[in-house]
């Protein structure tokens, strides 16, 4: 019975990142906080920036950023366990969210969730024992146009089905090329984490390909020019999707 008792014991300080590794964020951190008047702006950025090291935003993380800005290890832990996009435990290569908001789930948001979870063998917020994939439900991935949607670090995979989502987590875990509908390439959600900080995403071509909204969100601004798209807008599911007028 008395491993189960808790004494109240604080918590260790956090460990220290290695003396290569704090002088190369260092770097990366000045770089940061320069785009800002106050240094404390820079926190957001700073957590994504410390994410890209270990895939989460760990205690040594925040300890860094909290010396880094001069702030409190209190007051950067409000902001990081505010919002979701920061990880507070160690995830997959590819984060997979599923959006069950109410019209995604109506067109079958809901039934490619349960069926992922069934397929990969883990819960909402658990990652495959390899490593590769953390699955989530998301409240909207704000492409309400395309449901259900499918978001891998935060690119779009509009229209999609459990079939096509299974085949879709099975081509990553097998490390085969993954497009997503529209947007930039699919890249770690590590490398995703640094480009969130602000960091050039220097891949060839991945800038060029990073697309706005998709011609569906669009046709109403078109109509209200007074132009009568007469192009099929959203493609069947299944079919691939290329560019309207094709």
């Amino acid at each position: 019975m008395t491993d189960q008792i808790s004494l109240g014991m604080p918590q260790l300080p956090a460990p220290a990142y290695p003396a290569d590794v704090h002088a190369r964020l260092t770097d990366d951190a000045k770089a940061i906080i320069a785009r800002y008047p106050d240094s404390r702006s820079a926190l957001l950025p700073m957590l994504h920036l410390v994410q890209s090291e270990e895939g989460h935003v760990t205690r040594t993380g925040m300890a860094f950023c909290a010396d880094t800005l001069g702030l409190t290890t209190a007051e950067v832990t409000a902001v990081a366990t505010f919002y979701s996009m920061y990880r507070r435990k160690p995830s997959g290569d590819y984060q997979v969210g599923v959006c069950t908001n109410t019209l995604c789930a109506v067109m079958g948001g809901d039934a490619i969730f349960e069926e992922l979870k069934a397929h990969l063998g883990v819960g909402n917020d658990e990652t495959t024992e390899d490593g590769k994939i953390t699955l989530e439900h998301i409240e909207c991935n704000a492409a309400c146009d395309f449901a259900p949607v499918v978001m891998v670090n935060w690119e779009f995979f509009d229209n999609q089905t459990p079939e096509s989502a299974k085949k879709m987590v099975d081509d990553l875990r097998a490390g085969r090329t993954v497009e997503p509908t529209r947007g930039a390439p699919l890249c770690t959600f590590k490398e995703t984490a640094r480009i969130l900080a602000g960091f050039p995403d220097e891949r060839p071509g991945a800038v060029e390909a990073t697309g706005g909204a998709g011609p569906a969100s669009l046709v109403g601004l078109r109509l209200a020019k007074g132009e009568n798209p007469s192009h099929r807008i959203v493609h069947p599911r299944g079919e691939s999707s290329g560019q309207e007028g094709e």
